[in-house]
């Protein structure tokens, strides 16, 4: 594989901070485009080796130069970890349409919205509900329309699920974003969980989703033309969450079952709307197609992943728990 100019819109976020410097090991040239001077997340003296622009999409979209700015770079490749309209997406297209060799956007497995089986694979018939998912779901279709047009740019989308990973909280056992769950948890309290906590979720370390857009990057001729879910190997349901998590900390879980109605009412509203989100799609997504085609295969599971992630929590004083104590 020839080394390649590669452009990352949105390069110090999550996914961003790393595979940014998994590119830069690689022998990739990259240019890290971000809306202003934000470092990532994760130190790493790879970003040494980045050229660093700063873009505001939304007033470039805005004014129609955003596309041209980014084709203007002479770029080989570029990642587009940011892209949250259909118009946005045309745009960027239209300017590097003959100007570059492969554009990979960054979508979500919520593009499926409720699944009729599980795990779910990409081609299967989608119900996508709420702006983000619906947005998603038509940039996929615009773009993928475009890699399948002769002459169109080559284009390939891959989708990750609940992006977990130290340096930010993450979808948690109830489903939402409360972080007292998890001292509740290690401290044996009881927690209330929706319905009899089987709905799913689907959690994959950024660094696996950065795994995935480099196999993407290098492999082209798999890639194009093609939708990917990047997850870990399995989703967790809320029930099975909570009773790791209480393990953790040497705990044994209280949990309490509440239909949906009662759960929201014992529960902060902000916190409530997150798990009617989440429990509503209850993803669990099929890896098989980019592990057949990318070769992917998550180093991390979904509880290895929070795990992590958990404990950074914990250290960065966010939660209040031991630390955690995982064998194996």
């Amino acid at each position: 594989m020839d080394a390649m100019r590669v452009i990352v819109i949105g390069a110090t976020g999550h996914v961003g901070s790393y595979l940014v410097p998994r590119l830069v090991r690689a022998g990739h040239e990259v240019v890290a485009i971000t809306r202003g001077p934000s470092a990532p997340y994760h130190e790493d003296p790879a970003w040494d080796a980045v050229e660093r622009i700063h873009l505001d999409r939304d007033a470039g979209d805005a004014d129609g130069t955003f596309g041209a700015t980014i084709a203007g770079l002479g770029a080989d490749a570029v990642i587009d970890m940011v892209c949250f309209t259909p118009d946005s997406a045309r745009q960027l297209v239209e300017a590097l349409r003959g100007r570059v060799k492969l554009l990979l956007s960054c979508g979500t497995i919520w593009i499926h919205g409720p699944a009729t089986a599980v795990p779910t694979a990409e081609e299967e018939d989608r119900e996508p509900f709420g702006e983000y998912g619906v947005n998603k779901e038509a940039i996929e279709k615009l773009l993928l329309e475009e890699a399948r047009t002769p002459g169109g740019l080559p284009v390939a989308v891959l989708h990750p699920g609940h992006i977990t990973g130290p340096g930010w909280n993450m979808i948690g056992p109830a489903g939402n974003l409360d972080l007292d769950v998890y001292r509740r948890l290690a401290a044996g309290e009881e927690v209330v969980l929706p319905n009899f906590g089987l709905e799913t979720v689907h959690h994959v370390h950024a660094d696996d989703v950065a795994q995935g857009f480099q196999l993407a990057l290098e492999n082209p001729e798999a890639a194009v033309g093609h939708g990917f879910h990047l997850v870990s190997d399995r989703a967790i349901t809320l029930r099975g969450f909570a009773t790791a998590v209480a393990g953790w900390f040497g705990a044994e879980p209280r949990l309490r079952f509440e239909p949906y109605a009662r759960f929201a009412e014992l529960t902060a509203a902000q916190h409530a709307q997150t798990t009617w989100e989440h429990i509503a799609r209850s993803p669990s997504s099929s890896i098989e197609k980019a592990r057949r085609l990318l070769g992917y295969e998550p180093r991390y599971s979904s509880l290895a992943a929070v795990a992590e992630a958990l404990q950074w929590l914990i250290d960065d004083g966010q939660v209040e728990a031991g630390p955690l104590r995982i064998s194996g």
